[in-house]
């Protein structure tokens, strides 16, 4: 944008509009790489190293712990089914030492759950902290392009757009061949010259015209029509329709269209 804007020349209204919107979209860049840096320390940082170091460890832990239970069980089991005196005793002995095993790896899992109270707490400030960098990232994009709102909106009136016109389509109001408008920029600044009388008579006319697609155009809801580029289509005024559509008709679909996505055929 900027390069283009310094090419159209810095003291055009359409080149001076450019270089101000390339500026903001830089200072956005900058708070995006700030958020993502900001992020990666105070949130995914502490967030992997927990999963792949902590986390783990537990996990581990917990695992020793189901095994040391599993082999007290079967210790368990082993001096029940003994009989004789000699094997008691060696079952006895055994199950007091799966048994000592069991308990001191319960202390260390328990340890280590415990832990996690304090993991957590501190994790969920992180993760505060990461929404509040998503505010203030949000807030200054915001802010930058209410200023470059402010900056264009002071250029002169006949360099911008109709407001409603560009709330009706979200297309530029100025676009190559459609219905007979054209666009010249001159060393001063980007004149746009008025729609042509014959607009008006379209939009008067009774009948049917045929038209053709310049642009694929998506329905916005179910009284509009889809359109696809370089179809053609017949189209229609109908009375007390916004001055900006027509209704369009395919086959057995009808629907509202954008003139601006349209070129009227003779």
């Amino acid at each position: 944008m900027i390069d283009a804007g310094t090419e159209f020349g810095p003291g055009t209204a359409y080149g001076n509009a450019l270089i101000k919107c390339g500026e903001t979209q830089k200072r956005i860049g900058t708070a995006d790489r700030e958020l993502i840096q900001t992020s990666a320390l105070n949130f995914l940082t502490p967030l992997r190293n927990f999963i792949e170091g902590d986390y783990k460890t537990i996990a581990k832990e917990r695992k020793l712990l189901q095994n040391k239970r599993l082999d007290l069980d079967a210790a368990k089991t082993r001096l029940k089914k003994a009989k004789a005196a000699e094997a008691r005793n060696s079952s006895e002995q055994e199950l007091r030492i799966t048994q000592s095993e069991f308990d001191r790896q319960a202390e260390i899992t328990r340890l280590l759950l415990e832990g996690i109270s304090s993991t957590h707490a501190h994790h969920l400030r992180c993760l505060n902290d990461f929404v509040e960098a998503q505010m203030t990232y949000y807030a200054q994009c915001y802010q930058y392009m209410l200023d470059l709102q402010k900056q264009l909106g002071s250029f002169p009136s006949n360099y911008l757009c109709n407001n409603n016109q560009t709330a009706a389509t979200p297309t530029p109001s100025v676009l190559p061949n459609v219905i007979g408008s054209s666009a010249m920029a001159s060393t001063s600044g980007l004149v746009i010259t008025p729609p042509p009388a014959n607009l008006n008579d379209v939009k008067e006319y009774n009948g049917s015209r045929k038209a053709r697609v310049l642009y694929d155009y998506d329905a916005a809801n179910s009284t509009e029509l889809s359109l696809l580029a370089d179809e053609v289509i017949t189209v229609f005024s109908v009375i007390g329709m916004d001055s900006d559509w027509l209704m369009g008709e395919r086959g057995n679909q009808k629907g509202k269209v954008p003139i601006t996505y349209l070129e009227l055929l003779n």
